[in-house]
């Protein structure tokens, strides 16, 4: 099954998300489909905070991808604030 999910990069501490489509019986970090969007818990200054490609998200979801609980919470979040602006 093709999952949508967070893989960890940056340093200790310092945690930074790629949003990604992957086959769901791949590890963590390990080959991808694509890179959707990215999630920075801790932005410093004028960095973004999330950025998704909502349009390639649809496109998967379409599809059957299956997003995480985490993913799923942030594509929300994306959608209101997206239509609040």
């Amino acid at each position: 099954m093709v999952t949508i999910r967070l893989t960890r990069r940056g340093a200790k501490k310092a945690p930074f998300y790629h949003v990604v489509v992957t086959d769901s019986r791949k590890r963590q970090g390990g080959a991808t489909l694509e890179q959707v969007g990215f999630f920075n818990p801790l932005p410093a200054g004028k960095e973004r905070r999330l950025e998704l490609k909502l349009d390639r998200i649809d496109y998967w979801l379409g599809l059957g991808a299956k997003p995480s609980e985490r993913v799923a919470e942030l594509v929300r979040k994306h959608r209101r604030e997206a239509i609040a602006a």
